[in-house]
């Protein structure tokens, strides 16, 4: 059985030649996005909005080229 992408898994993805990880931190049926950077905001327009998060998008037909790596829930 292959592995399926879960939000909170930390994957590794080598996408044409650029190993991209982070954390699985959206999951739809058309597409998932790994968040790989997270910083601050530089303003304070929307103060419930605190960081910026970089995505990108993985959609289900290269979901088998995912290294899982752990998955945040089962760090203690």
């Amino acid at each position: 059985m292959s592995y399926v992408p879960e939000v909170d898994d930390y994957v590794k993805w080598n996408n044409h030649g650029n190993v991209i990880e982070g954390w699985v931190y959206f999951k739809c049926d058309e597409y998932l996005t790994i968040e790989f950077a997270v910083r601050d905001k530089p303003d304070n327009h929307a103060s419930f909005h605190k960081k910026v998060h970089c995505c990108i998008l993985c959609f289900p037909e290269k979901w088998h080229e995912l290294e899982y790596i752990e998955n945040r829930r089962e760090m203690v």
